[in-house]
């Protein structure tokens, strides 16, 4: 997943297309948020993949090193332009890469180690439903009738999710730990996303590179962890090739797209795309991993996206 932005600081799009998309695609917002929601998608997918291939922690740790090794030369006169902005606020960026980056990234991480790639796309579809309820809690923001049963319908899915559609778990509250570590995934994603609206003005891909910074920082003592218990190996072939798709990937094309995408249609209708998440995951899951797609898994991600329709459509009219 990415942060979400605001209209405001935006990076120039003739810079930034030169990077890595043609100038016709650069100017198409849908085909952006598409291909952005495509490749979070296909992050849960390369969380399964990951298991045996490349730790946990060494995963975080190398994806956030090889964001720091790109990001800060391409965005180098941008940083130096901002540096006062960063000095005096960078306590809240660090704690903002931690929770967002470092935290949520690594919980996802280990939940694939128990839990399906399909599980962990339809809980993502969780993270607007929190980000209503942490909105409420920080600011106060109402919250509707047609939003509290968007909530309940999303929490419903969710549950749905957790239990693999046996009403037996949800009654003796056996649920699978990666299953648990999703969700908790996404509080810490739905914390960030609600705080990240008071980030400091600063262009928003500088803001991503210096949180990311930080992500990086933070996720070397966990790397260091896990050496120290003899949890880590080295990655394999199929490791490099994973880890090269989570910092090409989710870290920095789907970044760059997002951001020209919140340029052209805002952040608002841009953010309505986030949904299809948890329904590109599956698809991968199915596709990619030959993961069985089960009657509790359309019920779940029915009542997901339902709830998230109602909160988010009818809730706001």
């Amino acid at each position: 997943m990415a942060p979400s932005s605001r209209q405001g600081g935006n990076v120039d799009p003739d810079r930034t297309s030169t990077l890595s998309w043609p100038r016709a695609a650069w100017n198409n917002a849908y085909l952006l948020m598409i291909v952005t929601t495509l490749i979070w998608g296909g992050n849960a997918v390369a969380s399964r993949l990951a298991v045996d291939n490349i730790t946990p922690m060494a995963l975080t740790a190398f994806r956030w090193i090889g964001v720091c090794l790109i990001m800060p030369i391409l965005l180098r006169r941008q940083i130096a332009e901002n540096l006062p902005q960063i000095k005096a606020h960078w306590v809240y960026i660090a704690l903002l890469g931690i929770t967002g980056f470092t935290a949520f990234n690594t919980l996802m991480y280990v939940a694939a180690y128990s839990t399906s790639a399909i599980n962990l796309g339809i809980l993502q579809g969780s993270i607007p439903i929190f980000v209503l309820l942490g909105a409420f809690i920080a600011y106060r923001t109402p919250i509707g009738a047609m939003q509290a049963l968007g909530v309940l319908v999303t929490l419903l899915g969710v549950a749905v999710t957790a239990s693999r559609g046996d009403i037996d778990v949800l009654a003796t509250l056996r649920f699978v730990p990666g299953d648990l570590l999703m969700i908790l995934a996404c509080f810490f994603y739905a914390g960030f996303t609600v705080a990240v609206r008071n980030r400091p003005p600063m262009p928003q891909l500088v803001f991503f590179t210096i949180a990311a910074a930080f992500a990086c920082l933070s996720s070397l003592p966990l790397l260091a962890a896990e050496i120290a218990f003899g949890r880590f190996h080295m990655p394999t072939l199929a490791g490099w090739a994973i880890l090269a798709f989570t910092v090409i990937g989710p870290s920095i094309m789907s970044q760059l797209s997002f951001m020209r995408a919140i340029e052209l249609i805002g952040p608002g209708r841009a953010g309505v795309f986030v949904n299809l998440v948890p329904v590109f995951a599956p698809i991968l899951a199915v596709l990619i991993l030959g993961e069985p797609f089960g009657l509790y898994h359309a019920v779940a991600l029915a009542l997901v996206l339902g709830g998230i329709f109602i909160a988010e459509r009818l809730g706001r009219r």
